[in-house]
């Protein structure tokens, strides 16, 4: 409990710099944001910079603009947005569903082929077949997901018309359709995780075959399947859920180019289309929420590390 306890408190400072980085980079961002919305108007005299500035608290000290901004979080406010004059928790919330069935799916996928490949290549080191899907990861982690995505529109899509191309259907209303759906961007998103964890979780698993139980399970006659997923994957796992902590930004990145690419209303969509009309705020309060999802993606993954691994625990 002392561990998790230390823990959480630093979690707690980091999301405060978290919190404080956010708020700065996008004051320090060029250009002015009353200006920006001035030209919206055709007004752009002084007087109406001044009363814009007023109601956006741009007037008001940077520490004073942090500590509303901070206080408005805790209740849930995040601002609105300039440009739709909708409150951003609000577009935010309309738009989460989407990004994290996205990236679940994504997650998904990627272990449940990186686990089985990596355990099927581990005992073969060296040979055609671990050489074989060696040269498949590195042509995955080449590959941009962009490019990716590209292709698989226009194989499964366009060419045979398996998938759509472009749009999402809810789960509420279509299971199977908002599976398919997110399919295609699913795996454009999810392959370079693939390569990732099943390099990882394949250098990991040849460590532990060399250890003396896994040594001794093969004398006593225990069969390659019990020993590997009986035996040797949970000492395996720390490392994998260390990278997969660690990516949960590449991920969130990815997603973010996927789904403007395959037409998907998500944050990611969101994001960009705010940073292209400089909504400000709205990058604000994106930015903030992909910060904290990956710091607490990391917290997960080090508490589980934590659980899973009676190494670490013996070491404190």
């Amino acid at each position: 409990m002392k561990d998790i306890a230390l823990r959480v408190l630093h979690l707690a400072v980091v999301l405060f710099g978290v919190s404080v980085i956010t708020f700065l980079l996008i004051r320090l961002l060029p250009g002015d944001p009353a200006l920006s919305i001035a030209a919206t108007t055709g007004s752009v005299d002084q007087g109406t910079l001044d009363a814009i500035r007023h109601r956006l608290g741009l007037d008001l000290p940077l520490w004073q603009q942090y500590a509303n901004w901070i206080v408005g979080i805790f209740h849930g406010d995040l601002g609105v947005s300039y440009r739709t004059s909708q409150p951003i928790s609000t577009a935010i919330l309309t738009n989460l569903p989407v990004t994290v069935q996205l990236v679940v799916m994504a997650q998904v996928l990627s272990l449940a082929v990186a686990i089985p490949v990596a355990l099927w290549v581990a005992p073969r080191r060296d040979s055609w077949l671990d050489r074989i899907i060696a040269g498949i990861t590195f042509v995955l982690q080449a590959v941009p997901n962009y490019v990716l995505a590209i292709f698989l529109v226009l194989i499964f899509a366009v060419g045979l018309h398996w998938l759509p191309a472009i749009g999402y259907v809810s789960l509420t209303d279509d299971v199977w359709g908002s599976i398919r759906s997110l399919l295609i961007p699913t795996l454009a998103v999810s392959a370079l995780l693939i390569a990732m964890y099943t390099r990882v979780l394949r250098s990991s698993m040849i460590e532990t075959l060399q250890m003396d139980f896994m040594l001794v399970g093969k004398a006593m006659g225990f069969s390659r399947g019990r020993l590997l997923w009986g035996a040797g994957l949970k000492p395996s796992l720390p490392s994998l859920v260390t990278v997969v902590g660690l990516n949960f930004g590449v991920l969130i990145g990815a997603t973010v180019v996927v789904e403007v690419i395959c037409g998907i209303r998500g944050l990611g969509t969101l994001l960009w289309n705010a940073i292209n009309t400089r909504d400000y705020l709205l990058v604000q309060g994106l930015v903030l929420v992909f910060a904290v999802a990956y710091v607490l993606a990391n917290f997960v993954a080090d508490i589980i590390h934590l659980i899973i691994d009676p190494r670490v625990r013996a070491a404190k």
